[in-house]
């Protein structure tokens, strides 16, 4: 009795093309079948990348005994980054300090 009968699917596109006009229905279904697609080939590719990840963990674990990084170089990136950050901030004072230059007509 509650079953879906042919005439509630008649009426129901009846409603959508009355809604939504028949020239916009082929562009409608055009971009829902390329978002699936899209959709589609990102799932395949975050589930091969999964995998590849998975393997490359295994592989590199049994390859490469866990190496430690030297204590001097990081100290001395981080020292040249604190420089760095340091002279940007100064240029930036500099600039804010500078009176704007007069413009001639």
């Amino acid at each position: 009795m509650n079953a879906l009968q042919p005439w509630h699917i008649i009426i129901l596109v009846l409603v959508v093309v009355l809604l939504f006009g028949a020239k916009r229905l082929p562009d409608a279904a055009r971009s829902i079948g390329k978002s699936m697609k899209i959709f589609k080939a990102e799932t395949k590719d975050m589930a091969g990348d999964k995998d590849k990840a998975a393997e490359t963990e295994e592989v590199e674990t049994k390859q490469l005994p866990q190496a430690t990084t030297p204590a001097p170089a990081a100290t001395a990136q981080d020292k040249q980054v604190a420089d760095l950050q340091r002279q940007l901030d100064e240029l930036k004072k500099q600039q804010a300090a500078a009176p704007a230059p007069a413009e001639q007509a």
